[in-house]
């Protein structure tokens, strides 16, 4: 059977450290879309692992699979691949050869549009993803499989780098180097195909996956970023460039939706909200003067919202895995979680970093949005209107900090009353049941509700 993750806010929700728990059950994890844009950290018998691109149950030692949705850096890939075996571990991954390659030229051209778009800009890590889904789009990409055939990727490279190149030089006034030379390049992604194929890395990624099914094995399907950011259901253009939601699960692996449909669809909310990029953001703290309660971390008193905000980003580590940066705050959105649940057909929940949280005296929710003197309980299909959108913010009752270790090996029952309040207010407004709870970084610190294996 199939289970899949998909992230139902903007990003960093905490998608590998649901993969991580439930993992044992597990024996092939798939990605169906990004790229090495796409952080996340794993913490496995007590040590941290930041991965970018290699599937988190690669930690674990199941078979990690790029599917034909991903962008693939084979730089990234094999550094990960390189660092997690000097670590000890032994990463078991395939790489679709129907995924397409991030080249040199894609990531130059990358910083190069974000400087340009100025205020239209996404924010992006300008790891070439955007450039790469376009040059998929537009039928002159280079995939996996032509790294396997040195006349095919010297055909492709020798159609496509003289755009490049001029793109860079003649529209935006750039010099260039070898990231825009043919040889170069050729030479290079030669010798990541002869590798490939000397490890036997690449599938055929849906007959890959579906013999595995029919052999009696579970298939975990793994998002990346979050449902907000989808570029067809998300705040475009403050958006990645493929499809987090739980269709882009079938189209990115190469299964059936009646296959991906036959299994769980698990959201993974995380307590509050954070982001990292541009755009609105109707529920962020500092940002809604007047409707934040007064805190200070040491007293329980006094402060402002901008305090607050630092808190709770200090208290989760909100930093991004790739770029270091500093996420943005604010309060969970049901309206956005809302429109999660509906594209997606969410049959479980993961609430994540309730501990987070623990220590303030009142906790609120942005339960709806006044748009345009109108109340909505869900997001507009525009970024404009949500711009326009201000939060109605509902207050519940805080919880105190305890030993959340404990509260995970004792179960749902444990967490302290006011948490399970909140908790299940989520549940409720969305008609979907809670499968785990997170409490800590570590996997023995979640609270297992319901497993989607048994």
């Amino acid at each position: 059977m199939t289970v899949t993750i998909v992230g139902s806010q903007l990003g960093d929700e905490g998608k590998g450290g649901v993969v991580d728990i439930y993992g044992d059950a597990v024996d092939v994890v798939a990605r169906y879309q990004g790229g090495d844009n796409a952080g996340h950290t794993v913490v496995h018998d007590g040590t941290k692992y930041k991965l970018s691109l290699v599937p988190s149950g690669a930690i674990r030692g199941k078979v990690g699979v790029l599917g034909n949705g991903c962008v693939v850096n084979p730089e990234t890939l094999f550094d990960e691949i390189d660092t997690l075996r000097e670590r000890g571990l032994d990463p078991d991954v395939r790489v679709a050869e129907r995924a397409h390659v991030i080249l040199p030229y894609h990531r130059a051209l990358d910083g190069i549009e974000e400087d340009e778009k100025a205020d239209l800009a996404a924010g992006t890590t300008k790891r070439g993803i955007g450039p790469t889904y376009e040059d998929k789009a537009g039928r002159r990409g280079v995939r996996i499989g032509d790294l396997l055939e040195p006349d095919v990727l010297r055909e492709r490279l020798e159609y496509v780098v003289p755009q490049k190149k001029a793109l860079a030089e003649e529209v935006f006034g750039k010099e260039t180097g070898e990231e825009f030379d043919v040889e170069h390049l050729f030479e290079t992604y030669r010798e990541y195909g002869e590798r490939l194929a000397e490890e036997g890395m690449t599938v055929d990624c849906g007959t890959y996956l579906q013999e595995r099914i029919d052999a009696g094995d579970n298939v975990m399907l793994e998002g990346a970023q979050g449902t907000s950011i989808d570029i067809d259901h998300g705040i475009y253009p403050y958006v990645t460039s493929s499809n987090p939601t739980a269709g882009g699960a079938s189209v990115g692996s190469g299964l059936g939706p009646t296959v991906v449909g036959q299994g769980d669809v698990i959201g993974i909310v995380k307590a509050y909200l954070s982001r990292v990029g541009t755009g609105p953001l109707p529920t962020e703290l500092g940002g809604v003067d007047g409707q934040t309660p007064d805190y200070d971390a040491t007293t329980g008193a006094g402060g402002d919202a901008e305090e607050l905000a630092t808190y709770i980003r200090d208290e989760g580590g909100e930093y991004g895995t790739v770029t270091g940066r500093p996420r943005r705050v604010g309060w969970l959105d049901m309206p956005m979680l809302r429109h999660a649940a509906r594209a997606n057909g969410f049959t479980g929940l993961a609430i994540n970093h309730i501990d987070v949280l623990a220590g303030l005296e009142e906790v609120k929710v942005g339960h709806s949005y006044r748009l345009d003197g109108e109340e909505t309980l869900t997001m507009p299909p525009t970024t404009e209107a949500w711009g326009r959108c201000e939060a109605t913010l509902k207050t519940f009752e805080g919880w105190s900090d305890v030993d959340w270790t404990a509260v995970a090996a004792e179960g749902y029952d444990a967490i302290p009353e006011a948490a399970r309040t909140y908790l299940e207010y989520i549940a409720d407004e969305l008609e979907t049941p809670i499968y785990a709870v997170g409490v800590g970084p570590g996997r023995e610190e979640t609270v297992i509700v319901e497993d989607p294996y048994e």
